[in-house]
Order: C-alpha cells, then structure tokens, then sequence
C-alpha cells in the first residue's frame, strides 16, 4: 500500500496499489469531496497506471492549480 500525502487539495492523503500487471487497485482517498472521491476510487479501479495518469493529470478544481484526480495522478506518477 502506498500513502500519498496531497498538497493544494481538499482531500489530506490518497492510498493505493498498482499490482503485478501495473493495475491501480484499492484507490482511498482521506478528505475531500467525498461522493466525487469515490467516484474516482471506484472508475480507476482496475484501469492501467499509465492510463489512469494520462487521463486525469492535469484536472483542475476551481481555480486551484490541482485537483483531487490530479494529485492521484501526480501519486501514481511517484509510485
């Protein structure tokens, strides 16, 4: 399991796991929008690490220059 502390989020941390076959699985996300967290917890969940962070990098909340999907990515980016 890795731990990802975020930064510029509302959401304070995000775990995960990328398995054997570079699949993201078990994606919490700790604070934040809840409903919309788990929306991005449960729509990642299998995807391929590098598909996940092409698709979401980039997203911005508000005008923040992040978002929580962001900060997934930026975490799988590092992992």
């Amino acid at each position: 399991m890795t731990v990802y502390k975020t930064r510029g989020t509302c959401s304070r941390q995000i775990s995960f796991e990328v398995d054997d076959q570079n699949k993201v699985r078990n994606v919490q996300f700790y604070g934040g929008c809840h409903g919309n967290t788990q929306g991005v917890s449960a729509l990642v969940e299998g995807m391929d690490k590098d598909e996940v962070i092409a698709r979401l990098e980039g997203i911005k909340c508000g005008r923040k220059p992040t978002s929580c999907p962001d900060q997934l990515a930026q975490a799988l980016k590092q992992s």
